[in-house]
Protein backbone atom coordinates (compact mmCIF):
# COMPACT_ATOMS: atom_id res chain seq x y z
CA UNK A 1 0.00 0.00 0.00
CA UNK A 2 1.01 3.16 -1.15
CA UNK A 3 1.70 5.88 1.91
CA UNK A 4 -1.58 8.47 2.33
CA UNK A 5 -1.24 11.87 3.48
CA UNK A 6 -2.39 12.05 7.11
CA UNK A 7 -2.14 15.87 7.94
CA UNK A 8 -6.06 16.02 8.37
CA UNK A 9 -5.18 14.13 11.68
CA UNK A 10 -1.36 14.51 12.02
CA UNK A 11 0.58 15.55 15.06
CA UNK A 12 4.31 16.27 15.46
CA UNK A 13 6.30 15.14 18.65
CA UNK A 14 9.03 17.42 19.90
CA UNK A 15 11.72 16.15 21.51
CA UNK A 16 11.90 16.01 25.36
CA UNK A 17 13.94 18.64 27.22
CA UNK A 18 14.74 16.15 29.59
CA UNK A 19 13.72 12.60 30.60
CA UNK A 20 14.69 12.68 34.27
CA UNK A 21 11.62 13.41 35.58
CA UNK A 22 13.54 14.91 38.59
CA UNK A 23 14.80 17.45 36.61
CA UNK A 24 12.21 18.39 35.12
CA UNK A 25 10.91 21.16 37.46
CA UNK A 26 14.23 22.36 37.80
CA UNK A 27 14.09 22.52 34.05
CA UNK A 28 11.17 24.26 34.27
CA UNK A 29 12.21 26.81 36.13
CA UNK A 30 15.36 27.75 34.44
CA UNK A 31 13.26 28.34 31.15
CA UNK A 32 10.15 30.24 32.73
CA UNK A 33 13.73 32.43 34.53
CA UNK A 34 14.95 33.15 30.93
CA UNK A 35 11.62 33.60 29.46
CA UNK A 36 11.17 36.65 31.87
CA UNK A 37 14.51 37.82 31.90
CA UNK A 38 14.39 38.15 28.03
CA UNK A 39 10.70 39.77 28.53
CA UNK A 40 11.60 41.93 30.95
CA UNK A 41 15.29 43.09 29.51
CA UNK A 42 13.97 43.79 26.07
CA UNK A 43 11.01 45.63 27.36
CA UNK A 44 12.97 47.98 29.55
CA UNK A 45 15.05 48.48 26.42
CA UNK A 46 12.50 49.50 24.87
CA UNK A 47 10.99 51.61 26.97
CA UNK A 48 13.89 53.23 27.60
CA UNK A 49 14.29 54.28 24.31
CA UNK A 50 11.11 55.83 23.92
CA UNK A 51 11.19 57.89 27.15
CA UNK A 52 14.66 59.40 26.61
CA UNK A 53 14.42 62.30 23.62
CA UNK A 54 18.26 61.67 23.50
CA UNK A 55 17.88 58.61 22.16
CA UNK A 56 15.15 59.45 19.66
CA UNK A 57 18.16 57.92 16.69
CA UNK A 58 18.38 55.43 14.20
CA UNK A 59 20.53 53.65 16.19
CA UNK A 60 18.09 53.16 18.95
CA UNK A 61 15.10 52.83 16.76
CA UNK A 62 16.58 49.94 14.99
CA UNK A 63 17.37 48.08 18.62
CA UNK A 64 14.17 49.00 19.83
CA UNK A 65 12.83 46.73 16.50
CA UNK A 66 15.63 44.25 17.37
CA UNK A 67 14.38 44.04 20.89
CA UNK A 68 10.88 43.62 19.53
CA UNK A 69 12.10 40.49 17.47
CA UNK A 70 14.06 39.03 20.48
CA UNK A 71 10.43 39.07 22.23
CA UNK A 72 8.67 37.38 20.07
CA UNK A 73 11.33 34.53 18.91
CA UNK A 74 11.33 34.14 22.47
CA UNK A 75 7.70 33.94 23.06
CA UNK A 76 7.26 31.64 19.41
CA UNK A 77 9.09 29.16 21.56
CA UNK A 78 9.15 29.03 25.58
CA UNK A 79 5.95 28.91 26.46
CA UNK A 80 5.53 25.89 24.07
CA UNK A 81 8.00 24.39 26.05
CA UNK A 82 6.93 24.99 29.47
CA UNK A 83 3.56 23.46 28.53
CA UNK A 84 5.05 20.40 27.16
CA UNK A 85 7.30 19.90 30.59
CA UNK A 86 4.37 20.91 32.44
CA UNK A 87 1.93 18.79 30.95
CA UNK A 88 4.55 16.02 29.75
CA UNK A 89 2.94 16.01 26.60
CA UNK A 90 5.44 16.38 23.45
CA UNK A 91 3.15 16.74 21.10
CA UNK A 92 2.21 19.50 18.80
CA UNK A 93 -0.74 19.67 16.20
CA UNK A 94 0.63 19.60 12.08
CA UNK A 95 -1.08 23.28 11.74
CA UNK A 96 0.57 24.18 15.03
CA UNK A 97 3.97 23.07 14.23
CA UNK A 98 3.85 24.75 10.73
CA UNK A 99 2.60 28.29 12.77
CA UNK A 100 5.61 27.92 15.38
CA UNK A 101 8.16 27.04 11.88
CA UNK A 102 6.66 29.95 10.39
CA UNK A 103 7.23 32.56 13.30
CA UNK A 104 10.79 30.86 13.95
CA UNK A 105 11.72 31.78 10.60
CA UNK A 106 10.30 35.16 10.24
CA UNK A 107 11.72 36.74 13.12
CA UNK A 108 15.32 34.85 12.97
CA UNK A 109 15.36 36.45 9.93
CA UNK A 110 14.08 39.59 10.90
CA UNK A 111 17.14 39.69 13.80
CA UNK A 112 19.51 38.77 10.65
CA UNK A 113 18.65 41.98 8.83
CA UNK A 114 17.96 44.33 11.48
CA UNK A 115 21.90 43.42 12.04
CA UNK A 116 22.94 43.96 8.89
CA UNK A 117 20.92 47.37 9.10
CA UNK A 118 22.70 48.48 12.26
CA UNK A 119 25.54 47.54 10.71
CA UNK A 120 25.01 50.23 7.50
CA UNK A 121 23.81 52.47 10.32
CA UNK A 122 26.49 52.49 12.04
CA UNK A 123 29.25 52.97 8.82
CA UNK A 124 27.07 56.00 7.64
CA UNK A 125 27.11 57.56 11.48
CA UNK A 126 31.33 56.67 11.11
CA UNK A 127 32.61 57.24 7.48
CA UNK A 128 30.14 59.94 6.85
CA UNK A 129 29.10 61.95 10.47
CA UNK A 130 28.07 65.15 8.67
CA UNK A 131 25.57 64.10 6.54
CA UNK A 132 23.99 61.15 9.23
CA UNK A 133 20.85 62.58 9.75
CA UNK A 134 20.02 63.19 6.40
CA UNK A 135 20.86 59.94 5.04
CA UNK A 136 19.36 58.19 7.79
CA UNK A 137 16.30 60.25 8.07
CA UNK A 138 13.18 58.79 9.50
CA UNK A 139 11.51 58.09 6.16
CA UNK A 140 14.62 56.04 5.03
CA UNK A 141 14.64 54.10 8.62
CA UNK A 142 11.23 53.08 8.59
CA UNK A 143 11.34 51.69 4.80
CA UNK A 144 14.35 49.69 5.86
CA UNK A 145 12.23 48.16 8.97
CA UNK A 146 8.96 47.73 6.59
CA UNK A 147 11.61 46.14 3.93
CA UNK A 148 13.27 43.54 6.42
CA UNK A 149 9.75 42.39 7.83
CA UNK A 150 8.92 41.98 3.97
CA UNK A 151 11.16 39.89 3.00
CA UNK A 152 11.51 37.92 6.36
CA UNK A 153 7.49 36.98 6.46
CA UNK A 154 7.66 36.41 2.47
CA UNK A 155 10.76 33.58 3.16
CA UNK A 156 8.68 32.25 5.82
CA UNK A 157 5.69 31.58 4.06
CA UNK A 158 6.91 30.41 1.13
CA UNK A 159 8.48 27.74 3.06
CA UNK A 160 5.52 26.64 5.55
CA UNK A 161 3.51 26.88 2.51
CA UNK A 162 5.12 24.84 0.29
CA UNK A 163 4.95 22.20 3.16
CA UNK A 164 1.64 21.90 2.73
CA UNK A 165 1.72 19.74 -0.44
CA UNK A 166 4.21 17.09 1.62
CA UNK A 167 2.74 13.69 2.72
CA UNK A 168 3.88 12.26 6.25
CA UNK A 169 3.73 8.49 7.48
CA UNK A 170 4.43 7.26 10.56
CA UNK A 171 7.98 9.40 12.04
CA UNK A 172 6.75 12.35 13.27
CA UNK A 173 9.44 12.79 16.02
CA UNK A 174 11.21 16.42 15.62
CA UNK A 175 15.04 16.47 17.07
CA UNK A 176 14.14 19.58 18.59
CA UNK A 177 12.36 21.45 21.86
CA UNK A 178 10.23 23.85 18.80
CA UNK A 179 9.66 23.30 15.02
CA UNK A 180 11.75 23.94 12.66
CA UNK A 181 11.33 23.77 8.98
CA UNK A 182 14.53 22.04 7.99
CA UNK A 183 13.36 19.46 10.38
CA UNK A 184 9.94 18.76 9.37
CA UNK A 185 10.80 18.45 5.40
CA UNK A 186 12.92 15.80 6.69
CA UNK A 187 10.26 13.73 8.26
CA UNK A 188 7.93 13.91 4.94
CA UNK A 189 7.86 10.69 3.09
CA UNK A 190 6.83 11.94 0.17
CA UNK A 191 9.18 14.20 -2.86
CA UNK A 192 11.23 17.04 -0.92
CA UNK A 193 13.36 18.35 -3.85
CA UNK A 194 11.60 21.28 -4.33
CA UNK A 195 11.28 21.77 -0.74
CA UNK A 196 15.30 21.07 -0.18
CA UNK A 197 16.23 22.88 -3.16
CA UNK A 198 14.12 26.44 -1.63
CA UNK A 199 15.46 25.66 1.27
CA UNK A 200 19.00 25.57 0.76
CA UNK A 201 18.45 28.63 -1.89
CA UNK A 202 17.01 30.80 0.83
CA UNK A 203 19.89 29.38 3.75
CA UNK A 204 22.80 30.56 1.05
CA UNK A 205 21.31 33.71 0.66
CA UNK A 206 19.84 34.77 3.68
CA UNK A 207 23.28 33.15 5.01
CA UNK A 208 25.71 34.25 3.37
CA UNK A 209 24.44 38.26 2.07
CA UNK A 210 23.81 39.56 5.47
CA UNK A 211 27.37 38.67 7.05
CA UNK A 212 28.81 40.08 4.18
CA UNK A 213 27.33 43.34 4.51
CA UNK A 214 28.30 43.19 7.64
CA UNK A 215 31.60 42.53 7.11
CA UNK A 216 31.98 45.10 4.08
CA UNK A 217 30.23 47.80 6.45
CA UNK A 218 33.07 47.45 9.38
CA UNK A 219 36.13 46.95 6.85
CA UNK A 220 34.82 50.25 5.47
CA UNK A 221 34.76 51.84 9.47
CA UNK A 222 37.97 50.45 10.37
CA UNK A 223 39.88 51.93 7.45
CA UNK A 224 37.66 55.17 8.18
CA UNK A 225 38.56 55.12 12.25
CA UNK A 226 42.29 54.25 11.85
CA UNK A 227 42.47 57.49 9.36
CA UNK A 228 41.23 59.30 12.64
CA UNK A 229 44.05 61.60 13.88
CA UNK A 230 42.85 61.25 17.75
CA UNK A 231 43.08 58.54 20.18
CA UNK A 232 39.89 59.75 21.60
CA UNK A 233 38.18 60.24 18.53
CA UNK A 234 39.22 56.20 17.34
CA UNK A 235 37.71 55.12 20.80
CA UNK A 236 34.90 56.92 20.55
CA UNK A 237 33.86 55.41 17.02
CA UNK A 238 34.96 51.50 18.03
CA UNK A 239 32.60 52.09 21.58
CA UNK A 240 29.62 52.98 19.29
CA UNK A 241 30.44 49.34 17.69
CA UNK A 242 31.21 47.08 20.42
CA UNK A 243 27.60 46.30 21.70
CA UNK A 244 26.55 45.84 18.04
CA UNK A 245 29.31 43.45 17.23
CA UNK A 246 28.89 41.51 20.77
CA UNK A 247 25.25 40.87 19.50
CA UNK A 248 26.53 39.94 15.85
CA UNK A 249 28.78 37.28 16.99
CA UNK A 250 26.50 35.64 19.38
CA UNK A 251 24.05 35.84 16.97
CA UNK A 252 25.96 34.54 14.06
CA UNK A 253 28.17 32.31 16.32
CA UNK A 254 25.04 30.24 17.71
CA UNK A 255 23.43 29.86 14.12
CA UNK A 256 26.28 28.38 12.82
CA UNK A 257 26.97 26.05 15.81
CA UNK A 258 23.31 25.00 15.29
CA UNK A 259 23.41 23.93 11.63
CA UNK A 260 27.24 22.41 12.50
CA UNK A 261 26.19 20.24 15.23
CA UNK A 262 23.22 19.34 12.97
CA UNK A 263 25.62 18.06 10.15
CA UNK A 264 28.53 16.44 12.62
CA UNK A 265 26.28 14.76 14.97
CA UNK A 266 24.07 11.98 15.30
CA UNK A 267 22.61 13.09 18.82
CA UNK A 268 19.58 14.74 18.74
CA UNK A 269 20.18 15.67 22.19
CA UNK A 270 23.38 17.64 21.35
CA UNK A 271 21.16 19.22 18.22
CA UNK A 272 18.37 20.19 20.14
CA UNK A 273 20.53 21.82 22.77
CA UNK A 274 22.06 23.75 20.24
CA UNK A 275 19.04 25.27 18.70
CA UNK A 276 18.33 26.71 22.31
CA UNK A 277 21.17 28.85 22.35
CA UNK A 278 19.96 31.14 19.31
CA UNK A 279 16.22 30.77 19.91
CA UNK A 280 16.49 31.26 24.14
CA UNK A 281 19.70 32.14 25.09
CA UNK A 282 20.55 35.03 22.54
CA UNK A 283 17.28 37.36 23.06
CA UNK A 284 18.31 36.80 26.84
CA UNK A 285 21.59 38.17 26.57
CA UNK A 286 20.84 41.05 24.34
CA UNK A 287 19.55 43.58 26.32
CA UNK A 288 22.71 42.86 28.68
CA UNK A 289 25.11 43.20 26.55
CA UNK A 290 23.57 46.78 25.29
CA UNK A 291 22.65 47.94 28.59
CA UNK A 292 26.04 47.44 29.77
CA UNK A 293 28.29 48.38 26.88
CA UNK A 294 26.38 51.13 26.33
CA UNK A 295 26.70 54.64 28.40
CA UNK A 296 23.26 56.37 26.81
CA UNK A 297 21.51 53.13 27.72
CA UNK A 298 22.60 53.06 31.30
CA UNK A 299 21.54 56.82 31.69
CA UNK A 300 18.46 56.35 30.06
CA UNK A 301 17.59 52.86 32.42
CA UNK A 302 18.85 55.18 35.17
CA UNK A 303 16.11 57.48 34.45
CA UNK A 304 13.33 54.90 34.40
CA UNK A 305 14.20 53.64 37.80
CA UNK A 306 14.56 57.13 39.24
CA UNK A 307 11.19 57.36 38.10
CA UNK A 308 9.45 54.14 40.02
CA UNK A 309 7.73 55.80 43.24
CA UNK A 310 9.36 54.51 46.59
CA UNK A 311 6.83 54.00 49.40
CA UNK A 312 7.61 55.12 52.95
Amino acid sequence: MEPRNQTGVLEFFLMEVTEDPEMQSLIFILFLFMYLVTILGNLLIILAIISDSNLHTPMYFFLSNLSFADICLSTTTIPKILLNIQTQNQSITYIGCLTQACFVLSFANLENFLLVVMAYDRYVAICHPLRYMVIMNPHLCGLLILLCLFISILNALLHSLMVLRLSFCTDMEIPFFFCEISQVIKLACSDTLINSFLLYFAAGIFGAVPPFGIIFSYTLISSSILRMASSGGKYRAFSTCGSHLSVVSLFYGTGVGVYISSAFTHSSRKMGVASVMYTVVTPMLNPFIYSLRNRDMKRALRKISGRVPSFQ
